[in-house]
């Protein structure tokens, strides 16, 4: 054991989430190392958002292209797989790490590659593949930025499938021919929808009702039709019970008795979080746990340990962490440097209230969907008094430019009270680029009447925010 090593920040995680803590504490005059056990930049950069959505593009850009005339006829054959395959590659930087351990070196963080695990108060020990250990004290702040991972069902005969997660769908070297998804959620319909068109035979379990169930019932709706549109089947309402696989076949056993047999079999079924091995209990919190945080991100009971992104569940999402982070990092700042008041009113410059008020989503489907605050149910669970307002995207004349036979549909979610809006879906081709629009309107909460004067340009899908309105004013 070497001698302890002092920053005024100890960031465990370098994921883009860890990456933003330790940038936004350098920047603001700070210190920072940051530990890292697998690849600089995370779960996002390798084995999610990066080659997830290397894998989709060419999917989504083909199916836009069979929409538009003159186009059509050029594009009616398969994708070149190895092609996409080498595109996702490209994205992930081949599995290698090398730019991101620049960018942090540019920044001027420091980097520990080993396991971190919380040694006691403010204090990190750093174990290297080769078994030698260092410690590192934070003077200030320990943020946990260590993020999920697959969260796997207790069936029998699992480990001996060896089943894909999301990292094995988004790593994979060929198309299976025959991929079972289980589960119903982005990271399902995502994988479903990307592979299917990469040639795959796939069929798509899913426990509950339908598909994407966080989202407003319409897009999972409109998603499963697309998914049975282009071959895949789903089927809702049934569970797996049991899996095995010989001679290379997975089959597997459905709670009716049934059977189903697949190349490979994907589980989609939620994340835990990688909190297992990084010291809790040293500092009196439960191992494998998600961990509480206030508005500032900091672990509830604690003066120095934050935890940022997917460890603290409070929005799964990179940009939600990332958007944490910067707030973390912020509040960190100000604490070192003995502000005596922080900004932890709703939206202050120290509270990540959008994570309560207008967290964003695209979902990267045939048809996209996004979304950016609450549900109609959400915000009726929330007590406040609300109106839905609905729009078939079909009748706007931008959507009809973009495709023959769009199919899509927008949800405005309107706070009657204070008439502004509290929640706004999409759903259609080339949606996902709407999102931003919802998402200031939703964090600014800019009231209807002066929304009225932003004025959508002609002829774009945009326009669906007039006729949302003037189907709101009647």
């Amino acid at each position: 054991m070497t001698d302890a090593i002092t920053y005024d920040v100890v960031v465990i995680g370098a994921g883009p989430v860890g990456e933003n803590v330790a940038d936004r504490a350098r920047a603001a005059g700070l210190s920072a190392a940051i530990v890292e056990s697998e690849l600089v930049g995370g779960e996002c950069s390798y084995w999610a958002c990066m080659p997830s959505k290397a894998l989709l593009r060419p999917v989504i850009a083909r199916a836009d292209a069979r929409r538009v005339p003159g186009l059509r006829d050029s594009v009616q054959g398969p994708l070149d797989v190895s092609a996409v395959l080498a595109h996702r590659d490209d994205y992930t930087s081949h599995w290698k790490d090398d730019g991101q351990v620049g960018w942090l070196e540019g920044v001027g963080v420091d980097l520990y590659r080993g396991h971190g695990r919380i040694a006691g108060p403010r204090e990190v020990t750093v174990t290297g593949t080769d078994g030698t250990a260092r410690t590192l004290r934070a003077r200030h702040a320990v943020a946990v930025c260590t993020g999920t991972r697959a969260a796997m069902p207790d069936l029998p005969g699992l480990a001996d499938v060896k089943p894909w997660t999301s990292r094995e769908a988004t790593s994979a070297d060929h198309a299976p021919g025959r991929l079972l998804v289980v589960g119903g959620g982005v990271v399902a319909v995502e994988m479903a929808t990307a592979w299917q068109a990469l040639g795959s035979r796939v069929t798509v379990l899913v426990r509950g009702g339908g598909l994407l169930p966080r989202m407003e019932p319409f897009a999972g709706e409109l998603v499963q039709e697309a998914l049975a549109e282009a071959g895949a089947e789903v089927r809702c309402g049934v569970s797996v019970t049991a899996v095995r696989r010989a001679d290379g076949v997975v089959t597997a056993t459905l709670d009716d008795g049934s059977t189903l047999q697949a190349d490979e079999i994907l589980f989609a079924t939620g994340r835990a979080p990688r909190t297992d091995d990084i010291g809790l209990e040293t500092v009196g919190l439960e191992p494998g746990s998600y961990l509480k945080v206030d508005d500032s991100l900091r672990v509830e009971g604690s003066d120095w340990l934050y935890a940022v992104g997917d460890a603290n569940h409070r929005a799964l999402l990179t940009h939600q962490g990332k958007y944490q982070a910067r707030i973390a990092g912020a509040a960190i700042a100000a604490r070192a440097q003995g502000v005596p008041l922080l900004e932890t009113d709703r939206w202050g410059a120290h509270a990540a209230t959008a994570d309560h008020a207008a967290v964003p989503q695209v979902v990267f489907t045939d048809p996209e969907a996004a979304s950016a605050g609450l549900t109609l149910a959400e915000a009726e669970a929330a007590g406040h008094r609300v109106r839905a307002v609905d729009y078939d995207m079909s009748g706007v004349a931008g959507a009809g430019l973009y495709a023959d036979g769009y199919r899509g549909r927008a949800r405005m979610v309107v706070d009657l009270d204070r008439e502004i809006l509290l929640g706004v879906t999409f759903v259609g081709p080339g949606v996902g680029e709407l999102i931003h629009s919802a998402t200031m309107a939703v964090a600014g909460e800019i009231p209807l009447n002066r929304l009225w004067h932003a004025v959508p340009a002609y002829p774009t899908i945009s326009e669906v925010w007039l006729r949302l309105l003037e189907t709101y004013r009647g």
